[in-house]
């Protein structure tokens, strides 16, 4: 297949562009080959390279600036899908929009179903859920998938922020009343692969599977890479910051079950798996 990333410089991007690349004929287009606020330039690139897939996972992913940018969060993050998707779909290509568990408000207490209704609290969510809709109405081949606590080897990420951290303090506060999935972002392109050759559309939740806080998370990440730190459970109120969190955002993965896709493996699995990738595997465990 011919697949055209956008975002291809940025965390998930480079991951995509690189393992999918394997197999298809990839396009992968940063924000200097393609800015997707100009509805021109998007609809020019998607004449010229004629793509059977836009797998879009350029956004602007600045959850707390976004409080104070809002008119820029939504340039991108609405607008900027929408010229990606009308660009895709005069050209007949299959459009994959990479969207987050933000949408959710994040009150619940079981894991949230695709098609649960949504209620964003952030601008960041907000304006992503409006790329969501800009989507479903103007697309005809759509697949939106929603993901969450990503990490991988490219970009700043929550894994190496406490691997960093761990280098030079004992003990470090992690919040332990924020639950989600994390997911390692070979895994994710994996599971974009197997997708975006079919043509079972819709929406779909896609992290590595199992429920975490911040907290086990963190505690999970020294325990693998046989790191010596005490980590000390606390509250969100003890770390505000100018946009809210969803206390509760693990996605139930019915989508993948039901359209018969292999679900992404645990999410401890994912992070050794991670963390040999980083070569800071604690191999005695």
């Amino acid at each position: 297949m011919k697949i055209l990333v956008s975002g291809a410089n940025g965390q998930l991007g480079q991951d995509v562009v690189k393992i999918l690349g394997t197999n298809h004929e990839v396009h992968g287009l940063g924000r200097e080959q393609l800015d997707i606020t100009n509805e021109h330039q998007c609809l020019e690139i998607l004449e010229s390279l004629k793509p059977d897939v836009v797998i879009h996972s350029a956004a602007y992913t600045a959850v707390d600036l976004a409080e104070t940018e809002e008119d820029l969060a939504y340039k991108i993050n609405a607008f900027g899908t929408r010229n990606l998707a009308i660009a895709a779909e005069k050209f007949g290509a299959k459009f994959c929009y990479i969207s987050t568990d933000y949408v959710f408000d994040g009150t619940g207490t079981k894991p949230y179903r695709e098609y649960d209704n949504t209620s964003p609290q952030s601008i960041y969510g907000k304006s992503k859920r409006a790329g969501e809709q800009l989507v479903q109405t103007l697309s005809t081949k759509y697949f939106i998938v929603r993901t969450s606590w990503v990490y991988g080897v490219y970009g700043a990420n929550f894994v190496k922020t406490m691997l960093k951290l761990a280098q030079d303090r004992d003990s470090l506060k992690v919040v332990n009343d924020q639950f989600g999935s994390p997911t390692y972002t070979v895994d994710l392109a994996n599971f974009l692969e197997q997708l975006v050759q079919t043509e079972r559309y819709g929406i779909y939740h896609a992290s590595n599977t199992g429920v975490c806080s911040w907290f086990d998370f963190a505690s999970a990440i020294f325990e693998e890479s046989g790191k010596q730190i005490n980590v000390i459970p606390c509250s969100t109120e003890e770390f505000p910051r100018p946009a809210p969190r969803p206390r509760f955002s693990a996605m139930e993965h019915m989508a993948i079950r039901a359209n018969g896709f292999e679900d992404l493996r645990p999410w401890r699995e994912g992070l050794q798996a991670f963390l040999e990738e980083l070569g800071v595997s604690n191999v005695h465990r």
